[in-house]
């Protein structure tokens, strides 16, 4: 199995997942292939695009809503108005079909893992992924939250909707069974995302008071030009990022309309590498590339007015000039009270063979 999450959350390093979610029924019906064709498809154009991973969410309808759920999603991309009666239309994978997938994502080189809903789903996943994630519509969910963390795997645990006293608990219940790395993805629960609503600071606010785990972000919002939301996440800390995924994003229903697609993913990480080459290692020395404008750029100890041989230097004969390829004017004192061991010209950059010792 890939851990390419794993590696990030030891790291720091960058990681976008693609939550294809269950939009490949969407897929499969737009393109008149099989569920499963349209899930591997979307797993290979994930991968092509350079995504690190996917995940899928794995539920039953019946364990998960019940049958008088209202929705809370935006009805004029998705008109299904009872969370039951959505969920019925994506659950028909079980076991034997999230393995294929698996096994699939090993097999081409992409992660796998899925989100769990029910008891029996994070069960049998367990041997499927490397790391949990831990939806917010769960956070309140302790028994489900203790059930994941006993795993001993590492978790990520979304934080949208929630006020802090809640977080906390969530937390302190993965934490009571398992040391794993942790990451706290902040979201909002809404979608699509306004961006009057994303409060990205909040990234800022977990880092701070959270600075021993990963901070995460799962983004909700439409796909703009740019990707200023996922770039500005990823500057404030957040280097978990998730975010939907399709093939289509004119799909009415479900996810599609506030996924990326594998062109947008290709763009998100071409901005994302450009961050890092900018924001570069950080280290408090100069730069090879700047040693020829270093040179040039900085000042000398230059003679103002000739000097005879055997005159002993005083400060009034000196002064500073460009380039900075002679003695430096923090050495100036080491020139003060020194014989010129031959005749200076005026306005002549001074090295140090130019005195005698």
């Amino acid at each position: 199995m890939q851990q390419v999450i794993l590696n990030s959350m030891k790291t720091g390093k960058f990681v976008l997942i693609a939550e294809v979610g269950v939009n490949y029924y969407d897929i499969a019906k737009e393109r008149g292939i099989t569920p499963m064709e349209a899930a591997k498809l979307m797993v290979k154009e994930a991968h092509d695009a350079g995504i690190h991973a996917v995940k899928f969410q794995t539920y039953k309808a019946e364990t998960l809503a019940a049958k008088q759920s209202p929705y809370y999603w935006d009805i004029t991309e998705e008109p299904t108005r009872s969370q039951f009666e959505l969920f019925q239309k994506f659950d028909s994978f079980g076991k034997a079909e999230y393995k294929e997938l698996a096994d699939y994502c090993d097999e081409i080189g992409i992660e796998f893992c899925s989100t769990a809903f029910d008891f029996e789903s994070a069960d049998y996943l367990d041997k499927m992924m490397n790391v949990y994630k831990i939806s917010s519509s769960d956070l309140t969910n302790i028994p489900f939250i203790e059930h994941q963390a006993k795993k001993g795997k590492p978790v990520l645990l979304s934080v949208g909707a929630s006020n802090v006293d809640e977080i906390e608990r969530a937390v302190q219940a993965i934490r009571k069974y398992n040391d794993q790395p942790l990451a706290l993805l902040h979201c909002v629960l809404e979608y699509p995302t306004p961006y009057t609503e994303v409060n990205l600071n909040k990234i800022a606010s977990l880092k701070a008071k959270y600075p021993d785990l990963v901070i995460g972000y799962s983004d909700h919002t439409k796909p703009k030009a740019g990707f200023d939301v996922i770039k500005t996440a990823y500057t404030l800390g957040a280097t978990v990022i998730e975010k939907h995924f399709t093939l289509n994003k004119t799909l009415k229903g479900n996810d599609h309309y506030h996924a990326m697609d594998p062109n947008d993913a290709r763009e998100i990480l071409k901005g994302i590498a450009f961050l890092d080459m900018i924001r570069g290692s950080g280290e408090l020395k100069c730069l090879e590339s700047e040693m020829v404008a270093r040179a040039n750029a900085r000042r000398s100890v230059v003679s103002k007015g000739a000097i005879a041989k055997g005159t002993v230097i005083t400060k009034d004969m000196l002064t500073y000039k460009r380039p900075g390829t002679g003695i430096a004017p923090s050495e100036i004192d080491g020139i003060i009270g020194k014989k010129a061991a031959l005749d200076i010209e005026d306005d002549t950059i001074l090295k140090w063979d130019m005195f005698e010792d």
